[in-house]
């Protein structure tokens, strides 16, 4: 049996499931997900947990047994807790400011870059004097919001000599010693 798939998901007790057909529908405090499920997998709500099954062990179901719990842990979690990234912006003279769902970011290009996020996302920048940008983002669909940091930080990707770009809060990033060290 998948690892993933047989774990039962706890439902906390401000969040409301119910199972459609084949639609699986999450309803909690910061808002209401929903996520069809392939026919293959059963989903059943029984004493406040939800568990998938399978009929059988072939590999594709396998696959989806796992896909579907992990969606619907992600959807759980999502709507009575919410999901958070934070992105540090580290350039001289980078710029990054929110004005509602648009972000406006100078970046070292000879314009300014505006990006329009999804709505469900809540955006937040801090720019403190002596310390790098911040941005914030918060939602409670997780792909969502993985999506919308991924195509911030292409914008400018940590370079690995300076160490200049778009990173996020904690993240590693190989430093290279440059020509000089050469000699």
């Amino acid at each position: 049996m998948s690892r993933i798939g047989k774990l039962p998901i706890h439902i906390p007790q401000n969040v409301d499931v119910k199972v459609n057909g084949e639609e699986l529908v999450v309803k909690g405090p910061l808002g209401e997900m929903k996520q069809v499920v392939n026919p293959m997998i059963k989903v059943s709500v029984e004493e406040g947990k939800i568990v998938f099954s399978r009929p059988n062990d072939e590999k594709e179901t396998k696959a989806m047994h796992g896909l579907y719990r992990a969606l619907t842990a992600n959807m759980v979690k999502g709507v009575s807790e919410g999901f958070k990234t934070v992105q540090e912006v580290i350039g001289v003279g980078y710029k990054v400011q929110a004005t509602g769902n648009v972000l406006e970011m100078d970046l070292g290009y000879s314009h300014k870059v505006f990006l329009e996020l999804a709505p469900e996302i809540k955006v937040e920048t801090v720019t403190e004097k002596g310390k790098n940008p911040i941005i914030t983002m918060t939602c409670c669909d997780k792909q969502i919001l993985g999506q919308a940091a991924a195509k911030i930080r292409s914008l400018r990707r940590p370079e690995p000599y300076k160490g200049k770009g778009i990173r996020f809060q904690g993240e590693e990033i190989r430093r290279k010693a440059g020509k000089a060290a050469a000699k």
